[in-house]
């Protein structure tokens, strides 16, 4: 199977990504065994590792690589570091099915074949709900270089991993206590006062003299060591790109020429614009099949919202309301224009047969239920030289400028080297620049901040020209003076030196100023009290909920969260705002009430949340657990000289 998911083509990408869900789903944080520990070693050539017997060969390993590969353009470096990822894929898949087997838990045929008809794939084995055949199938995967057995193979060992994830998840249960603290967590509101510490204030009171700061100085030594980095001078000019782009002159038969040429890439597929509300399908359950009962709830519901979009027409509001796409439904239901082959054949021939302004029936998909309207069409055509002259002028200016700078650039260099800088400037009616020395992060007169052309200045290894490509266009260059980096004297940095002592003396001096200021409110149990002893401004806040931002406090969500579990009258300890310390005292806290409305409307998408929560954690717990007690039975072998190979390799 990982032969057929490097396959370029549409539907073995759409199977690679359920393939590395599946994966993702699955995946826990955890060594390879036998790497920091003293697993049993299997030395077959070509087989890295064994789980209970089950071989996990090398090429296995590097196809999931280039496969990786194949999606992100991974430099060599990562090659590694991939390899072991999918070696502990491999292992944690194999583990799983391991797992499965022993629990008894198996996967008959006929839910492979109801997991063609109507799981994923089905869009591809099953169009329009008719079996494709035996041959076309079998064509189809070997056009994504796998075969029917091994295909099949893999899909039920996926279906294992879900019945046994199924096993494991139904132990999750969700007490309506816990929906209902999580409820009030969620929608607790606060209002507090809080007396404010700022460290730019307290760092302008700080005044160091000149025996501290060098006392200071002394003591951290080793920081300042590369307080001097490397500094060079360089003599350079700049040859602009736009003093060549502004003499492109375009001829209109070559216009017309590239326009003849290229005439299939200008021309238009029929595309239909279209909006629709989606109503999901339901999930399928432990047993992989979908509930027949909620399947038609949910072509009930849409048959239902397409009576209030036909009595209403009020589209945006109707798919914010019902809508299960993300992508659209708060955009109306609007989609960009689609060609054919961008989306599920039965929404596919719904929208491109459908007039201007018409309105579907339910569309079924798998994805759910749709409601569709055609809301324009454009029919295939070649677009008109007029309406794609200025896209071809610009691509032929740009052809024309490349090969001209390519050109300037090698001539400019060649000159340079052999003849020397002035006279390469003045060919291209350049200025010579000579630079002070400047460091690496330093910008050039002329240039500014360019970090490709300073690399280039501190990459070159002597004094021949080089040149560098900024981007405006291109620097000819001459080190023509080098200083090593140094340790500086006290002089040279004092500045620094002083900045660095004032923020570490301020900080000190904030941190307990902060806390001082919050024993004495604890102490006097009263925050005003305290803020004014200690000079701290004080400010009270509005209602916020977690989701919130109060001034000088920023999100809710960071150190402020402590207030949603602080009583009402409480003081808090001193919390780190990063430029500033606050103490909190708070003055009205609102929880939720349970018999609201909005409670009951929330409850069930809230227990689902905790109950995803809690699967993924007894998923990922049980995983570990697994992978811990099969290495611990010695039933995870490892081929070290194999996995050395792969995972120590270097660019």
């Amino acid at each position: 199977m990982i032969r057929f998911l490097q396959s370029g083509n549409k539907f073995s990408k759409y199977l690679l990504a359920g393939f590395l869900l599946v994966v993702a789903a699955s995946m826990v944080a955890f060594l390879i065994p036998g790497l920091t520990s003293d697993t049993t070693v299997v030395n077959q050539a070509g087989v890295v590792a064994t789980v209970a017997g089950e071989e996990i060969h090398r090429e296995d390993v590097v196809r999931i690589v280039q496969a990786e590969q194949s999606r992100q353009a991974y430099p060599a470096m990562f090659i590694p570091y991939l390899s072991q990822r999918a070696l502990q894929q491999l292992i944690e898949q194999a583990e799983i099915v391991h797992e499965s087997e022993r629990m008894g838990l198996k996967v008959s045929d006929q839910e492979i074949r109801d997991e063609m008809q109507n799981g994923a794939y089905k869009a591809y084995f099953y169009p329009g709900g008719q079996w494709i055949g035996a041959e076309k199938y079998k064509q189809l995967l070997q056009s994504s270089n796998t075969t029917v057995e091994a295909f099949e193979h893999d899909m039920r060992q996926d279906l294992l991993r879900r019945k046994l994830f199924s096993v494991i998840a139904a132990n999750a249960t969700v007490p309506e206590a816990e929906v209902e603290q999580a409820y009030k967590d969620r929608n607790t509101k606060v209002k507090f006062q809080y007396a404010l510490l700022n460290l730019d204030a307290i760092t302008k009171t700080v005044k160091p003299t000149d025996t501290e700061l060098k006392a200071y100085f002394n003591a951290n030594l080793a920081r300042y060591k590369s307080a001097m980095p490397e500094k060079r001078q360089v003599k350079y000019f700049v040859v602009n790109d736009s003093d060549f782009a502004n003499k492109i002159i375009l001829d209109p038969a070559e216009i017309q020429r590239a326009y003849s040429n290229n005439a299939n890439s200008y021309r238009v597929d029929e595309r239909v614009k279209v909006r629709h509300i989606l109503i999901a399908a339901p999930k399928p359950g432990a047993d992989g099949k979908v509930d027949p009962k909620a399947m038609d709830a949910a072509r009930a519901k849409a048959e239902d919202v397409l009576k209030q979009v036909k009595a209403t027409g009020d589209w945006s509001g109707l798919a914010k309301k019902y809508s299960e796409d993300p992508g659209s439904k708060d955009k109306g239901g609007e989609l960009e224009w689609l060609a054919k082959g961008q989306t599920v054949p039965e929404f596919e021939k719904t929208a491109f047969s459908q007039s201007k302004g018409q309105i579907s029936a339910p569309v079924q998909t798998s994805f759910g239920f749709h409601i569709i309207q055609t809301e324009d069409k454009q029919e295939a055509h070649l677009r008109p030289l007029a309406e794609v002259k200025p896209e071809i002028e610009q691509r032929l200016k740009d052809e024309k400028l490349k090969a001209q700078l390519n050109k300037v650039s090698t001539d400019a260099v060649d000159v340079a080297q052999k003849q020397g800088l002035d006279k390469a400037a003045a060919k291209y009616n350049a200025q010579v620049v000579q630079s002070n020395p400047v460091a690496r992060k330093d910008a050039l007169p002329g240039v500014g901040a360019q970090p490709a052309v300073m690399d280039a200045i501190f990459t070159t290894p002597d004094k021949t020209p080089q040149i560098a490509r900024s981007t405006q266009g291109y620097v000819v260059f001459e080190v023509t003076r080098i200083d090593p980096p140094r340790e500086p004297v006290y002089d040279e940095i004092k500045d620094q030196v002083a900045n660095e002592f004032k923020a570490e003396r301020a900080g000190d001096i904030l941190r307990r100023k902060a806390q001082e200021l919050a024993d004495r409110a604890h102490a006097t149990h009263d925050l005003a009290k305290a803020a004014k002893e200690a000079g701290a401004t004080l400010k009270t806040s509005e209602l916020v909920g977690r989701s919130g931002q109060v001034p000088d406090i920023g999100a809710m969500s960071g150190a402020a969260a402590v207030a949603f579990t602080m009583k009402q009258g409480e003081i808090s300890s001193p919390l780190n705002l990063g430029r500033s310390n606050a103490v909190l005292e708070i003055v009205e806290r609102q929880e939720p009430a349970l018999g609201d409305p909005q409670y009951i409307k929330e409850r069930d998408q809230l227990r689902e949340q905790l109950a995803q929560q809690k699967q993924q954690e007894l998923l990922s717990m049980y995983l570990s657990d697994l992978s811990a007690r099969l290495e611990k039975e010695g039933k995870v072998k490892l081929n070290k000289a194999e996995v050395d190979s792969l995972t120590k390799q270097r660019s």
